[in-house]
């Protein structure tokens, strides 16, 4: 798996017990943003956690 490090960043704590989960779905990736955006994933992460937010900087 090849890793690279983008414009921005976001950062999220994992559980342990999630570990699997997360390294299954960074795997699959590609494969799942040809369904759902980036931004569509990111602000509903966003939106679940309870953050606030300014929708004015998210992207810039």
């Amino acid at each position: 798996m090849r890793f690279e490090w983008q414009e921005g960043y976001g950062a999220f704590s994992v559980s342990q017990s999630q570990k699997q989960v997360v390294a299954d779905y960074i795997e699959r990736q590609a494969e799942h943003h040809r369904k759902w955006s980036f931004e569509q994933e990111f602000m509903t992460l966003l939106r679940k956690s309870g953050e606030t937010y300014d929708p004015r900087y998210v992207f810039g």
